[in-house]
């Protein structure tokens, strides 16, 4: 057996989620829905990893996401990479990055804000990516993306 086989199987079209940290593999997948697919799931974690010490990745067969679920995505995982793949090849991989905007994704940690008050969509804006704080566009209030609930 070659030491360089994967130790996750391929899939032939699909989406790999890979260097998801460790610990956030089962949110990943629970935010991406995954559990009510109909196709086949590959969900693998603990694996070494020299970009963020122990990894998770997941593989969903004939399934590319939106760039709705990718915002949500980058939120709780950011830097993560995406693999587009078709008939067995990488035909896009991209790491994904948090949006300047986020419509509809997060929900405002002020409880006075109007969108916990009234049926709209929230609104933030990222003011700093580094630092992941975002802004409320309606009261003005920062908040940081690791203390965030999603919508």
């Amino acid at each position: 057996m070659d030491k360089k086989e994967r130790l996750v199987a391929a899939i032939e079209n699909g989406t790999v989620i890979d260097h998801i940290p460790a610990e956030k593999t089962f949110q990943v997948a629970t935010l991406l829905g995954i559990q009510g697919l109909e196709g086949p799931v590959i969900i693998g974690n603990n694996f070494a990893s020299q970009k963020v010490g122990r990894k998770g990745i997941i593989k969903v067969s004939d399934k590319f996401f939106t760039d709705d679920e990718i915002s949500r995505l980058s939120v709780i995982v950011p830097n993560v990479v995406l693999s587009i793949i078709r008939d067995y090849e990488v035909v896009e991989k991209k790491t994904v990055v948090t949006p300047d905007v986020l419509r509809g994704i997060v929900k405002c940690n002020n409880p006075k804000c109007i969108t916990n008050n009234e049926p709209m969509d929230t609104l933030f804006h990222v003011v700093n990516k580094n630092l992941r704080i975002l802004k409320c566009h309606y009261c003005d209030k920062e908040q940081e993306m690791e203390n965030v609930n999603l919508v």
